[in-house]
């Protein structure tokens, strides 16, 4: 794979060239890019704003029809995209494939809603005049995205801010750029005028602040602490912001749970995708007539993961996407066990036909929610459990949390499920359903500090990408 930025319709060359690396089999390299300087981080700023008024402009039918081909193209290329995803950040090869195709229905879905537009018509409490409230396009936005969803999220954000008239730079995680060049192809085959659509790679020190100065909006998925320095930033020059940070979620176990069910989604939860969610259950707090059975039976089920190369076919759980992230989870165990708590499944390395950054799926029991383990998100295939005494301790305990950005229960009473639905201070909540797994016709997103300002996807898209005017017309002197 090779890729240059994409500035104002042309393929460009950067400072300097920088490479990935398969994490499946860390020998093999997978791209070489090209690390934007600042000038072009500025450039690509300077084209999409030259750009807006004509996108903005644009006829609405014809605007639907290039969202809706780069969402054909996505789809009809996602064996090919998939394959590169996998072999970039690690999924397996059926989720790479997976995660393309949402990317083009994502696309599908805001080419929808293009021709949906409308505003609000009121009559005025004045003789004589009306008043019509619509939305705008917000202008130039600045879309920054994380490793884990390299096609998903930049597709979420694109798609969306294009829909509503809006011109983007997007800056993908260094870690996993190829997906995003996949995209800028697709869409200037889309026919997508130049400047609408711009991609810089590298250095997020260097780009960050550049595209929070000169955007009108910033869409930022990444780490809570850099979420912080992105918003003091942005509020120097009053930038628009929509956040998506970190989790810490929970799942509650009852003594009431269907326990095959509890199982099935608890490691769903933490472990696809090798715990690489945001999403993702890191918190099991079960009550204690289960609690036994709940922690033989998972770790039986993380014992049971076939661990691999993402790409072969019989592999259910890949690499961790790289080195750094792959020693931090393993301190984060060793951490967790010089804090107390038991190490009952997996926790360390596991070795497969190539070499590569293979943890097993690991489970820490006999833990409280005081310790560490249980306060900082681990973002790996790594999950504490909790004993607890009836549904209002589990309550309690899934709500004393830093982050608040999804929550489950796993129960076969309707009252306990409703009880957990009301009082969970989490942005997402799910009832006998894993903590991830999201669909984009609705809203994502966490309270704060998991998150800041609107919600994604779905039509809240349209609350972040756009503002509103409301017009006062005298009609009386026409």
């Amino acid at each position: 794979m090779e890729g240059l930025n994409f500035i104002d319709g042309q393929w460009r060359a950067g400072e300097v060239p920088f490479e990935t690396w398969n994490p499946s089999d860390i020998d093999e390299k997978v791209g070489t890019y090209s690390r934007a300087s600042a000038s072009d981080v500025e450039e690509a700023m300077a084209a999409a704003r030259r750009a807006q008024p004509g996108w903005r402009a644009f006829n609405m039918q014809a605007r639907a029809d290039l969202l809706r081909k780069a969402g054909d193209l996505l789809i009809a290329r996602a064996k090919e995209i998939g394959t590169l995803l996998s072999r970039e950040e690690g999924k397996t090869l059926p989720e790479g494939i997976g995660e393309t195709i949402r990317a083009g229905q994502c696309f599908h879905y805001y080419a929808g809603l293009v021709v949906a537009a409308k505003g609000e018509w009121f009559d005025s409490m004045r003789d004589g005049h009306n008043v019509l409230v619509t939305r705008e396009p917000v202008g130039v936005v600045a879309a920054i995205t994380p490793w884990n969803f390299p096609i998903a999220l930049p597709a979420w954000k694109v798609a969306a801010a294009l829909a509503y008239g809006n011109t983007v730079v997007l800056k993908p995680a260094s870690y996993v750029p190829g997906c995003a060049v996949m995209l800028a192809r697709i869409l200037e085959e889309a026919g997508l005028p130049a400047g609408v659509f711009n991609l810089v790679m590298g250095s997020g020190s260097t780009a960050g602040d550049i595209m929070i100065d000169a955007a009108d909006a910033l869409s930022f998925t990444g780490g809570t602490e850099t979420g912080r320095q992105v918003l003091l930033r942005a509020a120097q020059t009053m930038t628009k912001c929509q956040l998506e940070l970190g989790g810490k979620n929970a799942l509650v176990v009852l003594d009431d749970a269907d326990m095959d069910l509890a199982v099935a989604i608890a490691s769903n939860g933490a472990w696809i995708q090798t715990g690489q969610r945001c999403t993702g259950t890191e918190r099991f707090v079960v009550q204690a007539g289960v609690y036994d059975q709940f922690v033989e039976r998972m770790a039986d089920a993380a014992n049971a993961y076939r661990i691999g190369h993402a790409l072969d076919a019989d592999t259910q759980i890949g690499p961790v996407v790289n080195g750094r992230q792959f020693n931090e989870n393993l301190q984060f165990v060793r951490d967790a066990q010089g804090e107390g708590a038991e190490l009952v499944a997996g926790g360390g390395e596991v070795e497969c036909r190539t070499r590569g950054y293979y943890m097993a799926p690991t489970l820490l029991a006999g833990t409280s929610n005081k310790m560490t383990c249980n306060r900082h998100e681990s973002f790996g295939p790594i999950a504490a459990v909790i004993k607890v005494d009836d549904v209002e301790e589990a309550i309690a305990v899934a709500n004393d949390c830093d982050f608040a950005l999804s929550a489950g229960i796993a129960t076969t009473s309707l009252k306990h499920a409703e009880q957990f639905r009301r009082a969970s201070n989490a942005g997402m909540t799910m009832v006998n359903a894993p903590t991830a797994g999201l669909e984009y016709h609705v809203p994502l997103g966490g309270r704060s500090p998991s998150g800041y300002g609107s919600r994604e996807t779905g039509t809240a898209a349209g609350e972040f990408f756009t503002e509103i005017k409301t017009s006062y017309i005298n009609h009386g002197v026409i």
